[in-house]
């Protein structure tokens, strides 16, 4: 049945006028983006298809346009959306006030390292107020790990001039749950920064949930 021919409520663009973006569900947004069907089959079925065929939606927006069956002014467009989404959140963070919600850094930091197939440690770089200074990825490695250099991190935060930072890295596999070697790192980056008076206030392990935080388990 095409889209047309369903009631006002359930037609995917006038769903999300009244009651907002959060009530579509991941084929329904797909739908969106790609406006028109197939022959014989409606934009949200092609939507289901494409979510069936790439096993879910990070997948898929993750893939290379010639592998994610979306074509390429789609895919050009759910890219965009996905920058969009990331320089949104950047700019809630640079432009806000004192950073005190540690759930709205964990969502920036996980917008920025979720989708990268191997390890990259970073850092937010905080000033004697916790306002945002500057983020920056430090360090890339592979799939399973990325060797971090207390060192280099220092001269990083000596050159932002930074008061305190929060750290994260992201796990390919998925599983935010930190390891023997993730909280080895954080103390000695703990360690060495306290020596020339730069606080580390959390480091996040970035998986498919929600971001795990060392200074909430009492690791820091």
């Amino acid at each position: 049945m095409s889209i047309r021919d369903w009631p006002d409520t359930e037609r995917p663009r006038e769903k999300l006028r009244a009651r907002g973006s959060a009530s579509l569900s991941d084929a329904e947004l797909l739908a969106v983006f790609i406006g028109s069907g197939r022959r014989g089959t409606n934009a949200v079925d092609v939507g289901r298809t494409l979510l069936a065929s790439a096993g879910g939606l990070k997948p898929l927006l993750l893939a290379p346009q010639r592998k994610s069956g979306l074509g390429p002014v789609t895919w050009c467009r759910v890219q965009a959306a996905l920058e969009i989404g990331r320089r949104f959140l950047d700019s809630e963070l640079r432009e806000g006030e004192a950073l005190t919600d540690p759930d709205a850094s964990a969502r920036y930091l996980k917008s920025r390292l979720t989708s990268y197939p191997y390890e990259v440690f970073a850092c937010l770089f905080l000033d004697n107020r916790h306002r945002v200074i500057a983020f920056e990825e430090l360090f890339r490695g592979t799939i399973d790990g990325a060797s971090v250099h207390p060192r280099e991190v220092v001269r990083h935060c000596l050159a932002h001039n930074a008061a305190a930072v929060i750290f994260a890295h992201n796990h390919p596999s998925g599983v935010a749950e930190p390891s023997a070697a993730d909280r080895a790192i954080t103390l000695r980056l703990r360690d060495a920064l306290a020596l020339v008076d730069i606080r580390v206030l959390d480091h996040f392990v970035i998986g498919t949930g929600a971001p795990t935080s060392l200074a909430r388990r009492g690791w820091i």
